[in-house]
């Protein structure tokens, strides 16, 4: 699962109105601040004590950044007016409700007034279309054509809302990395830059620049907490989850905690598997938002993760009867189906995956796994396994599937083709001791009374990596007691008395209420009765 709950907001906020007080502009400069590090709680106390145009503005701006768009046209419309600045609230107003060619007719107006001369004008349209959540690029290019011909030198803020607007198109990726190095340029301290610069590498999973650029925008902002929730992701889109951990925790103790942090937190959570703690934030932030999508959506989830699969059921019945239908993803449906599996529907289960893959064949290997879940719940281990031998030929298999394959043989009890494919992790991995004891195991059920000794090798191997300077012997505990217990039986079975009552003394040290060696102990150390010879009868 890789998709992200929360909204980046476009930061680059600008200095509103030639027409307000000194005072005035403070208060806005701070609230447009506490916007651009998501302190969306602070800045609407500093807003609401204004009643001004540039008040309203900036609370339009923070509403749409909370994705609550008929708040953001409700104060955008209350900044509008007759003014280039209020034709730009007007415009805003328009976009927040996706009305792309009313909102133009507004930007149009305001830019023929300052005859495409006010670099200000310009900038805060070229934001309105960065900020906006449209696909649609519209006159965008225009306004930033005539912002650029005004500056007559690249300025960051627009450089930067001309990396965002590239950004809502599907292959503006390049244009947008180009915008934010041409704000770097004009500002080398401008911390915003560095941060859209390292979101974009975090996307497009350019891991070293990425760390590069939002490292630097920490340096040059210590408190810019944004930056260290996209560190959080690179980390954990890298494998580093304990640093993924650390650092979202840095971002929590930054950013302002209101239920959208939570939701974040839950999230996150959930996406580095720490379920029962990810379930209690969803929780959390349901009691306070009871509506909240993508809470109602992780909750099914988490509950399933946690092995509440009642629980699950009703909660995915709950989200898929509110989800409105473009809202729902492939993995809803994935997650759907395994709910099914485990709640006794396994046929509805099956079917509902496999019209998944069907609708999505780019996605058939994401979903190869869970198929084979289902599969194996529904105890059709023959299904399972030609799931992993699929995955292995056509999606670029690795050792862990092979590892499942050889686990569904063995559950379909093919003893032989479970060893074959021990066998391949053997070599590949010679080291791995997991693969040696359940390779031990299954030839220990083809050979159920130890006499031909077909586990013996691979028991043996496993002993020895317990030996390892780097083993960890709690995690071989377990084996250890199933591999002394059979190279008892073996010894024994063989006549080595001495062999197999060492074996089950090691069983004993390792699980002194082992009952098994105990009872095999008496019997080899057991003497043996003495033979009473009858009397002679006397002769007569």
């Amino acid at each position: 699962m890789t998709f992200k709950p929360w909204k980046q907001p476009l930061l680059a906020a600008l200095l509103v109105a030639a027409g307000t007080t000194a005072a005035t502009a403070q208060d806005i400069q701070k609230a447009q601040r506490a916007i651009e590090l998501g302190r969306y709680n602070e800045a609407r106390a500093m807003l609401r004590t204004g009643s001004s145009p540039e008040s309203n503005f900036e609370l339009g701006r923070l509403y749409q950044m909370r994705d609550m768009p008929d708040s953001a046209a409700f104060y955008f419309n209350r900044a509008s007016g007759s003014s280039p600045f209020g034709q730009v609230a007007a415009g805003r107003a328009l976009l927040a409700k996706g009305q792309l060619g009313p909102a133009e007719q507004q930007f149009d107006a305001a830019a023929k007034a300052t005859k495409n001369k006010d670099t200000k004008v310009l900038t805060m349209i070229a934001q309105a279309y960065g900020e906006a959540d449209i696909k649609e690029a519209g006159k965008s290019q225009t306004y930033l054509t005539a912002a650029q011909t005004a500056f007559k030198k690249d300025d960051p803020a627009l450089m930067v809302a001309r990396g965002d607007i590239y950004l809502h198109s599907d292959q503006g990726g390049g244009e947008a990395m180009t915008s934010f190095d041409r704000a770097i340029a004009a500002n080398p301290s401008y911390a915003q830059a560095y941060y859209k610069k390292g979101a974009l590498n975090v996307r497009s999973r350019n891991f070293n620049e990425a760390r590069t650029a939002l490292t630097k925008a920490t340096e040059l902002d210590p408190s810019y907490a944004p930056a260290y929730r996209e560190l959080a992701d690179m980390y954990y889109y890298a494998g580093q989850y304990d640093l993924a951990a650390s650092t979202f925790k840095k971002y929590l103790e930054l950013a302002e905690r209101t239920p959208a942090t939570d939701a974040q937190n839950a999230s996150f959570l959930y996406l580095t598997k720490k379920y029962p703690e990810a379930l209690s934030e969803v929780n959390k932030v349901l009691q306070s938002d009871p509506k909240n999508f993508t809470m109602n959506r992780l909750k099914p989830y988490l509950l399933y993760e946690t092995g509440d699969f009642t629980g699950a059921a009703a909660a995915m019945d709950n989200y898929m009867k509110t989800a409105p239908a473009d809202k729902i993803i492939s993995e809803d449906y994935i997650y759907q189906a395994k709910i099914l599996s485990k709640t006794g529907r396994g046929d509805e289960a099956l079917a509902l995956i496999k019209n998944i893959i069907a609708k999505e064949p780019a996605k058939a290997c994401d979903f190869q796994d869970d198929l084979a879940t289902i599969y194996a719940n529904k105890k059709d281990y023959k299904g399972a396994i030609s799931v992993y031998k699929f995955k292995l030929n056509k999606c670029s298999g690795d050792l862990t599937d092979q590892f499942r394959l050889a686990t569904a043989f063995s559950s379909n009890k093919q003893f032989v083709e479970a060893d074959s494919v021990y066998g391949i992790i053997n070599t590949a991995k010679p080291t791995y001791a997991p693969a040696y004891l359940y390779r031990a195991s299954v030839n220990a059920q083809r050979d159920p009374e130890g006499k031909q000794g077909l586990a013996k090798p691979y028991y043996d191997k496993y002993i020895e990596l317990s030996k390892a300077p780097d083993a960890e012997p709690a995690k071989f505990r377990e084996g250890l007691v199933q591999a002394y217990g059979y190279l008892g039986v073996y010894d024994f079975q063989k006549g080595d008395k001495a062999g197999a009552k060492a074996n089950f003394e090691q069983v004993l040290v390792l699980d002194p209420e082992n009952k098994g060696a105990k009872n095999n102990l008496e019997i080899i150390t057991a003497k043996p009765k003495p033979v009473i010879k009858k009397a002679a009868p006397k002769k007569k």
